[in-house]
C-alpha cells in the first residue's frame, strides 16, 4: 500500500469535512468525485449550484454527494460577515467591504467556514497563488498555540528509494518564508518534525542544509544554519534529532554521511530536509518532482490554527487528493 493509500485509511478513520473553494477549476471536481467514492473525506464546495453541477457534468464527474455552499444564498453567511467585522475591526473592515470579500473570494469564505466550525479544514491553491490562499488564514484563523510562524512544507514520496523513510521525505520551507533568520529556520525545523511524526507516524531525522558540511565553508550563509541549528537542538522536543550544517548527500547518503559528519547522529539518515531559504527549497522539490518522478503534496501549512493547505498551481486532480487526505488527517488532531 503507498503512502497516500495509507493516509487514506487513516481519514477514514474519523471522517472529516474539507472544504474546496475553486470549483471554477475541473481539477476540484475530480478530485471531489475521487473522495466521495473513497470515503476519505466529506466536502464542501463553494459557489452557485447550478453552475458547479453543470460543470461537474460536463467532465463526468459525480459529485451528488458534496455539500454546495453558495454565499449569495446561504442562511450562514451573514454570521461569516459578522465574525469578519469583528476579527478585522482594527483593521478597518466595514460589514460592506466583509460581504464583498465573502462574495467574490471563495478562499476567504472557506476560511469564514474553518473558522466557524461548519468545516474542518480546507484546500485551494489550484487556481490562486500561495499568497491568496494563506493570507485569509493568518487574518482570521492566526497561529496555532505556542507556535511562532507559519511555514510551509512539501511531503515528498520518491519511488525505488531507500532513502529518509523508505523515500518518504519533508522538504521545508520550499513555499512560504522566502529568508528565514536562524530563529525563524529553528522554529522551521521543529514544526516539520512534528508534522513528519503526525503524517509518516516514524520518527523524525532533521537535517539543516547548507553548501558546507561541518565547516567546509565559510560564509555568512553558512553562520545562519549554524545559529539555526543551535537554536533548534535547544528548543526541539526531547528525543527529536536535529544537525547541521550538512550538505544534501551528508544528509541522506550513509556512506557520504559517515564520510563528511562522523559522529553525527542525522548524517545519513535525514528524512526532514530544511532548506536555507525559500529559493533552495523550491528550486530542489521541483528537481526531485521533475527528475525522480517524486509524488510531491503541498505546499502544506504548519503552524496554523486549523488545517489549511495549499496546492501548486500545477498539480493533477490526484495531487489535490492526496492533499485532501493530508488535511483531514491532520483535522484529526483537533478531535
Amino acid at each position: 500500500m503507498g503512502f497516500v493509500d495509507l493516509l487514506k485509511e487513516r481519514a477514514k478513520k474519523s471522517i472529516k469535512t474539507i472544504v474546496l473553494p475553486e470549483t471554477e477549476d475541473m481539477r476540484t471536481l475530480e478530485a471531489t468525485d475521487k473522495i466521495l467514492k473513497e470515503g476519505v473525506a466529506k466536502i464542501i464546495l463553494i459557489g452557485n449550484e447550478e453552475e458547479i453541477n453543470k460543470k461537474a457534468a460536463e467532465g463526468g464527474f459525480d459529485i451528488s454527494g458534496a455539500t454546495i455552499v453558495d454565499p449569495e444564498t446561504s442562511d450562514k453567511t451573514q454570521a461569516y460577515i459578522d465574525k469578519f467585522v469583528e476579527l478585522r475591526a482594527k483593521k478597518g473592515m466595514t460589514p460592506e467591504k466583509a460581504k464583498e470579500i465573502l462574495h467574490t473570494q471563495y478562499p476567504y469564505y472557506g476560511v469564514m467556514m474553518v473558522k466557524m466550525g461548519d468545516a474542518d479544514g480546507m484546500v485551494s491553491g489550484a487556481c490562486h497563488s500561495t499568497a491568496d490562499t494563506l493570507r485569509p488564514c493568518l487574518q482570521i484563523l492566526k497561529t496555532k498555540p505556542g507556535t511562532k510562524l507559519v511555514s510551509a512544507f512539501f511531503l515528498m514520496v520518491v519511488p525505488n528509494c531507500d532513502m529518509g523513510a523508505n523515500g518518504t521525505f519533508i522538504f521545508a520551507d520550499a513555499g512560504l518564508e522566502q529568508n528565514p533568520d536562524p530563529e525563524k529556520l529553528a522554529n522551521i525545523a521543529i514544526s516539520s518534525a512534528d508534522s513528519f511524526k503526525l503524517l509518516v507516524e516514524k520518527e523524525p531525522v532533521v537535517a539543516m542544509l547548507s553548501h558546507s558540511t561541518k565547516g567546509s565553508a565559510k560564509h555568512a550563509d553558512v553562520d545562519k544554519v549554524v545559529e539555526a541549528v543551535k537554536i533548534a537542538q535547544a528548543n526541539a522536543p526531547e528525543g527529536v534529532m536535529v544537525d547541521g550544517e550538512l550538505q544534501l548527500d551528508a544528509a541522506i547518503v550513509p556512506s557520504v554521511g559517515a564520510s563528511k559528519a562522523p559522529g553525527s547522529p542525522v548524517a545519513g539518515k535525514a528524512n526532514v530536509l530544511v532548506f536555507p531559504d525559500l529559493d533552495a527549497g523550491n528550486i530542489g522539490y521541483k528537481l526531485v518532482q521533475r527528475l525522480a518522478k517524486a509524488e510531491a503534496y503541498g505546499p502544506m501549512c504548519q503552524g496554523i490554527a486549523k488545517p489549511v493547505n495549499d496546492l501548486s498551481r500545477g498539480c493533477s486532480a490526484k495531487d489535490i487528493v492526496g492533499v485532501i487526505a493530508i488535511t483531514a488527517v491532520q483535522a484529526q488532531m483537533n478531535d
